[in-house]
């Protein structure tokens, strides 16, 4: 047998393979992924055992209705012979001129509470003023080295973690967002690092890796984080915004997370840290 014959069947049989496997993730049948994509049985069945070669419509035909991110789908597009097909170009990309441009307004107009833009690993890609300032009243950020990771931030003994009041559960909640904002509700090689990483650290416990454990706080509509800050507890949720219909890998994973006041007074004591630390007053940002 050629070379050439040895590598088209072991590329088909790696194609069968990423199949296979997010035929299970998703806890999809064959049959069901028929039903899905009007691709019969017969032909997926062909393509998982490496004696058919699909047309690239028919694998993205197939990418969509398992929900593959688009990270994978270039994957599965090269395991079939053809080049990918999503950018996978960095966020100061060219291409990516118009997103930036839009996060960098998102996070000026959050002043002067913090707001960072992350990829899917948790790794700040941008951040506003108030978000280094914020945080260096309680650590001093300069001397933690990059790139900044927002989870071992939060999990770190020598970072946030003493200022965090009821850390365990904030750290539980926290491992389950990691299960449930994950791309295309896919725990990647990156985020598995990630989770191990993080449950290595001191006071973590095992069972906090599973996606079935819940931290649950009564009477509240979100698990608030709450910051130890001299003699004040100070209380924040956070909101999450993804972009709503990307076509680049970078623009499917990267998300931005903006940190509001829970109540009242920790928005007085946070403009006042703010004011103090030379930031910009309330009406300066509007």
């Amino acid at each position: 047998m050629s070379s050439s014959k040895i590598r088209a069947k072991s590329s088909d049989y790696e194609l069968g393979s990423l199949l296979r496997h997010w035929r299970s993730v998703r806890s999809t049948s064959q049959l069901d992924l028929s039903l899905d994509t009007g691709v019969s049985q017969r032909h997926i069945s062909f393509i998982e055992s490496g004696r058919s070669v699909p047309s690239r419509k028919t694998l993205l035909d197939i990418a969509q209705a398992l929900d593959i991110p688009l990270r994978e789908r270039n994957t599965l597009l090269q395991a079939a012979g053809y080049a990918p097909m999503y950018s996978e170009s960095p966020l100061t990309a060219l291409e990516m001129q118009g997103v930036t441009k839009a996060l960098e307004r998102m996070l000026r107009q959050h002043e002067p509470f913090p707001a960072v833009v992350m990829d899917r690993h948790w790794n700040v890609l941008m951040a506003n003023a108030s978000t280094p300032r914020f945080f260096s009243h309680f650590i001093d950020m300069a001397a933690r080295k990059g790139p900044r990771n927002l989870l071992h931030l939060m999990f770190d003994p020598h970072g946030m973690r003493p200022f965090l009041a009821d850390w365990e559960n904030i750290a539980q909640s926290l491992i389950q967002r990691v299960h449930r904002e994950s791309i295309a509700r896919v725990i990647d090689d990156g985020t598995k690092e990630l989770l191990a990483a993080l449950l290595a650290y001191p006071g973590t416990k095992r069972e906090w890796k599973s996606p079935e454990v819940q931290s649950i706080v009564p009477h509240t509509p979100v698990i608030p984080l709450r910051f130890i800050e001299g003699d004040n507890v100070l209380s924040y949720f956070s909101m999450v915004t993804t972009v709503g219909t990307p076509q680049t890998v970078a623009a499917q994973e990267l998300r931005v997370e903006c940190l509001f006041p829970a109540d009242d007074a920790t928005e007085a004591r946070h403009l006042m840290m703010m004011k103090a630390d030379g930031s910009q007053s309330v009406n300066e940002t509007r």
